[in-house]
């Protein structure tokens, strides 16, 4: 059978069967239709999320197995190399992941203090977001909020996001 022949049979039985075409036809627009709404509506709500973490001028931690982002400690079965705790094994304090976060914070009350205007008693106290996942080990996410909160670092609040599921895209800078 040629391609031809082919294609006449098929347009025949479209025409034949006008409800069962125009249903079907309808509701691959819909399907179409709603994929693509899902897609704008999600990359809008991620970008809303970001937006509203610049404006609140928090920092962002992901913890994350993957290799999505900049490594600053290494973490292995869930759990960072006793090498890098200070206390060994049973230690709770990351020195590296603090001596990062006081860079960072150092970094940004550096760039505060550089705008016009400023005026040190209306800065809100430094926030610090931690986004992880469902399957993060708890000892884990306690080790990274124990550095975090050390008095060198300088982070007061926090807020932990604790997602279903990953990638998570750190905010663009």
């Amino acid at each position: 059978m040629s391609l031809g022949s082919s294609l006449r049979i098929a347009l025949r039985a479209l025409a034949r069967n006008k409800l069962q075409t125009a249903l079907t036809t309808i509701g691959m627009t819909i399907g179409v239709a709603t994929v693509l709404t899902m897609i704008a509506l999600g990359t809008g709500a991620e970008a809303a999320i970001e937006q509203q973490v610049r404006a609140a001028g928090m920092n962002l931690i992901v913890v994350t197995a993957g290799k999505e982002a900049k490594s600053i400690v290494s973490v292995s079965n869930g759990d960072v190399d006793p090498a890098e705790k200070e206390g060994g094994t049973t230690g709770i304090k990351i020195p590296r992941l603090t001596n990062f976060l006081a860079a960072l914070h150092h970094e940004e009350d550096a760039a505060r203090q550089r705008q016009p205007n400023f005026d040190p008693s209306t800065v809100p106290a430094p926030e610090l977001m931690i986004i992880a996942d469902r399957t993060t080990p708890y000892r884990l996410l306690i080790e990274v909020l124990f550095s975090a909160k050390q008095k060198e670092a300088g982070y007061k609040h926090f807020r932990l996001i604790v997602q279903k599921s990953f990638p998570v895209t750190p905010p663009r800078t």
